[in-house]
């Protein structure tokens, strides 16, 4: 999604360009492939794509999936939404973040292009992502969709190597609809012939949309459970499919959800990309996603008492709500929640799992922090549990006042994710 307002260098461009279509979010393709067209399809001229998609575990499967292409030497294009601290991050050239002058010279060239014509700011980034990708070489690339799947901006692809459909959960109803099998059809929705599209534990109504879309496009779905398994062991994973099975090491990110998001992309790299063992080891390992369960040590941690951890997740909806209270019933330590959301967003639903396993709660609102949800309104939806913070700094100071040496978790809001990891002082590379 593209909603994160920059700061800086483009944030006259965006400005400039939310003039151009009254509403921010605008689910549909046409205006895109208008411009597309205007500058040669570049979407066609892309190295192999995996487009992934999914409700919750899309950005750490594209981080997995990247880490396997680069550890088996392949130069790897990604697209991802929202940036946390740099309006840059949603696009990563052959493994590194675009270059200012470059983003800023390709916006600039289709902002000519589409001259003037009604097209929203997440579009017309896709578009600069297409032009990118199809003009710097590269073995693979890792497109998430921004949101649900059938008309997002980057469905427009002809036909990826693999898809990956995540766990799905209630979130955006008011643009992919109420229901789980409402918002799994639209996420089925990415989903071509003849394309492997890998998908991880899902609820069986989820599942059987999922089926019944696949059966109707002819796409091979691979299914966790019975096309693919993944368990743990006692030196990391142990992951069976039909082409064999392979011992892996536990994944970088930590959870045990992270073992879901691992399988998927295995059995996308595997189906779609036939990538060896040995490289999706070393990318299981070695892949890094920031704001998914991190460990803080800069600004806002050097303060605290002897013994306390920091940890950051920008988990926002029911699904991730437990998730997170998954990792956190494994905890022989007090932990004690900070919370910040996004206005609209389901905070009775993601906080209900979590309040039984945090020591206390504290409701935030950052200065800065985009379409924050009021302090107020997250302490009513903890059902009064929650104090006000009402601010990250504020809240760490009255946690560590007293009790034992404990681990604090700041979760509840991507875009408060990028608020938290400025006032740290961690650059995302």
């Amino acid at each position: 999604m593209s909603d994160n307002p920059p700061q800086g260098r483009f944030a006259p461009v965006v400005r400039r360009l939310h003039a151009l279509h009254p509403r921010m979010i605008d689910l549909s393709l046409f205006r895109l492939q208008a411009l597309l067209d205007k500058l040669d399809h570049p979407e066609r001229r892309l190295p192999p794509v995996v487009h992934v998609a999914g409700t919750n575990g899309k950005g750490s499967v594209c981080a997995f999936l990247r880490a396997i292409g680069e550890a088996a030497g392949w130069r790897v294009h990604v697209y991802t939404s929202p940036h946390l601290v740099r309006f840059n991050e949603r696009i990563r050239l052959a493994g590194r973040i675009v270059e200012d002058d470059a983003l800023a010279a390709v916006l600039d060239e289709v902002e000519r292009r589409n001259a003037g014509a009604e097209i929203t700011v997440f579009e017309l980034l896709t578009a600069a992502a297409f032009l990118l990708f199809s003009r710097v070489p590269a073995e693979l690339a890792v497109l998430e969709v921004g949101l649900g799947g059938r008309y997002d901006a980057t469905n427009v692809i002809p036909s990826p190597a693999a898809a990956v459909i995540a766990s799905i959960s209630i979130d955006h109803r008011d643009f992919l609809g109420d229901t789980l099998t409402a918002i799994a059809g639209e996420k089925a929705g990415i989903m071509k012939p003849g394309v492997p599209v890998a998908t991880g534990l899902q609820d069986p109504a989820v599942r059987d949309v999922l089926r019944a879309e696949a059966a109707r496009v002819g796409a091979r779905l691979l299914e966790r459970g019975r096309d693919w398994s993944i368990v743990p062991t006692a030196t990391g994973l142990a992951y069976a499919d039909g082409l064999g099975m392979l011992d892996l090491p536990a994944p970088a990110l930590p959870g045990p959800h992270q073992a879901d998001n691992a399988g998927i992309a295995v059995a996308a790299a595997r189906a779609g990309l036939h990538l060896p063992g040995p490289a999706i080891a070393r990318g299981l390992a070695t892949a890094d996603w920031p704001a998914r369960l991190q460990r803080l040590s800069g600004r806002l941690a050097a303060p605290l008492p002897p013994g306390w951890e920091l940890w950051l997740d920008g988990g926002h909806n029911p699904g991730a709500g437990a998730a997170l209270a998954e990792h956190l019933s494994a905890s022989d330590r007090p932990t004690h929640l900070i919370v910040g959301m996004k206005r609209g967003k389901d905070s009775t639903d993601f906080l209900r799992p979590l309040l039984a396993h945090a020591a206390t709660v504290w409701a935030v609102a950052e200065p800065g922090q985009h379409l924050a949800m009021p302090v107020e309104d997250i302490i009513a939806a903890s059902g009064g549990v929650a104090r006000p913070g009402p601010t990250v700094a504020a809240a760490l100071a009255a946690v560590t006042r007293a009790g034992p040496p404990g681990r604090v978790l700041i979760c509840g809001s991507l875009y408060l994710a990028g608020e938290v990891l400025k006032a740290d002082g961690v650059e995302v590379l």
